[in-house]
């Protein structure tokens, strides 16, 4: 039960690092169709 419990939280914590480097991403990406576009 442990080792399953381990498992979960390894896979959590991996799920929130990617959704941490999808918004960082996004953002990179909207600030450049911005920049590019001259609106900022």
């Amino acid at each position: 039960m442990l080792n399953e419990i381990a498992e979960i939280l390894t896979r959590s914590r991996r799920a929130m690092f990617e959704d941490a480097v999808g918004v960082v991403s996004l953002f990179v990406v909207l600030f450049a169709g911005l920049t590019f576009t001259g609106t900022i």
